[in-house]
């Protein structure tokens, strides 16, 4: 739960009145991105308020009648969901600043230079991004501005959005602290259990982030694991 001093008002009006819940900032965008939050984790207080400010809360007639339910944890949803989020300009800089350096990183882990074969580093991607006046929104997930950027882009930054299909055996001895980590980097498309207790699976990754890919293997394995790119 946020602390009150970090939250900010998420408010919507109805049948004349406004109907408010103090919130975290960015766990409230998520919510309202149609994302999965524990309603619980939002919220800084367990109430409904007509003023925050005031510390007037919201008649539970008035809560009933509106949102057909005085249950606290379901009508902060629906106020979160429906209504705005109001943040200060400190905050609402630091989620733009955010939402750019994941949308980079993004670029940058899952596309290559076709020149070069390798991916383009973050500075340079940011650099384009402002050359092509690239308008970044705090309120849309990364993923949902991701094919506009590129789109716009594109005349100026050579992009390839390619997958790598990555063939790995993993000796026994590595397998219990590589699986994870594996599953978390890669999707994994076939695997198999080999006699002596290897791990031998093919993975798909972005080309871009091929080489953090090997890196990871080789430090997680002591350099041990055999690979191909298929």
């Amino acid at each position: 739960m946020v602390k009150l001093e970090d939250a900010v008002i998420a408010r919507l009006s109805s049948h004349g009145t406004n109907f408010e819940v103090l919130v975290d900032p960015e766990l409230a965008l998520v919510l309202k991105s149609d994302q999965t939050v524990d309603i619980r984790n939002v919220l800084a207080a367990e109430e409904i308020f007509k003023d925050s400010r005031k510390g007037e809360k919201a008649s539970e007639e008035m809560v009933r009648k509106t949102f057909s339910t005085t249950d606290v944890m379901k009508v902060a949803e629906q106020i979160i969901r429906r209504g705005e989020i109001q943040i200060t300009t400190e905050q609402r800089r630091k989620m733009h600043d955010d939402r750019l350096k994941q949308i980079v990183t993004l670029i940058s882990k899952r596309s290559i230079n076709p020149q070069t074969g390798f991916p383009h580093p973050p500075a340079r991607i940011e650099n384009a991004m402002e050359e092509a006046r690239v308008h970044i929104e705090a309120f849309k997930s990364a993923e949902e501005q991701l094919p506009a950027i590129v789109k716009a882009l594109q005349p100026i930054l050579p992009l390839k959005f390619e997958l790598r299909r990555i063939a790995i055996k993993i000796p026994p001895t590595h397998v219990g602290r590589a699986l994870k980590a594996v599953k978390e980097f890669a999707a994994v498309k076939q695997e198999q259990w080999l006699d002596d207790g290897s791990w031998a699976v093919v993975v798909e990754i972005p080309a871009g982030v091929q080489a953090e890919f090997f890196d990871k293997l080789n430090d997680l394995t002591r350099g041990e694991a055999q690979t191909k790119v298929l």
